[in-house]
């Protein structure tokens, strides 16, 4: 790989920023200066910037719990995405593993492993992703029934079939409001909020638990994030038919 390209996808700068490094001198390959932005760092190479190893890496992969308010998007030339709450230095090509409305929070898988983000996103996966929701109106266990057994949701939407667990009921300013779990096992727009509709309720909170075997960090609080440990991206990987590391 060229060394300006090591260099920024280890998060270190803009390929501009560290060509201007390069050529002033301050990285090393294998103990001599690099001036050529273009130089081949060999597999193993000891490439150094100011003295410093880099350490390079394929992918990364970060857990945020995504915060009303903020879009799922790369990039947003009037608002801030989720992207911009990563505070680390840190790479141009990672991306959000699907999307979360804006009001709705929890877990979000961010990465740049695009064949990871396939594969939990693929329709013929089913991969199981599990919110909870406070919905405004009374559900029973027949509209469990019903998204027990593909719920149609309008014209253009029948949903896979769907398990419903009621949490709860309350009553909030007179009316009732209902705590409930749902798994689905696609993403298809605004699904969960479109089929608590088609049963006439209305989706007040959507909080995002788990996609496939990975859970939302229950310590991290809304617009935090951290690094997936070893053991949930192996995880991940082996629930979607991949090889871990």
């Amino acid at each position: 790989m060229r060394a300006d390209k090591y260099l920024a996808q280890a998060g270190l700068g803009t390929r501009s920023e560290i060509k201007k490094m390069i050529r002033a001198g301050r990285v090393t390959l294998d103990g001599a200066a690099v001036r050529d932005p273009g130089l081949r760092v060999p597999e193993g190479g000891d490439l150094r910037l100011d003295g410093n190893p880099v350490a390079y890496e394929a992918f990364v992969y970060y857990m945020m719990n995504k915060p009303a308010g903020i879009i799922t998007a790369t990039r947003d030339g009037r608002e801030p995405t989720v992207l911009d709450l990563i505070e680390e230095p840190r790479r141009k090509d990672l991306f959000p593993v699907g999307r979360l409305d804006r009001d709705t929070e929890g877990l979000l898988l961010i990465t740049n492993d695009g064949a990871l983000g396939h594969r939990l996103l693929a329709p013929g996966r089913h991969v199981d992703k599990v919110y909870y929701a406070r919905v405004r109106g009374e559900i029973t266990q027949e509209h469990a029934r019903l998204f027990a057994g593909g719920l149609k949701v309008d014209e253009t939407l029948t949903a896979m079939p769907a398990e419903l667990k009621i949490l709860g009921l309350s009553r909030e300013n007179g009316e009732t409001v209902t705590e409930a779990e749902v798994t689905i096992r696609e993403g298809k727009f605004h699904q969960v909020k479109r089929m608590f509709a088609a049963v006439g309720g209305e989706v007040l909170y959507l909080k995002r638990l788990s996609m496939g075997s990975l859970r939302l960090d229950p310590s991290l609080l809304p617009g935090e994030w951290r690094r997936l440990t070893q053991e949930e991206l192996d995880g991940i990987i082996m629930g979607t038919g991949g090889q871990p590391s």
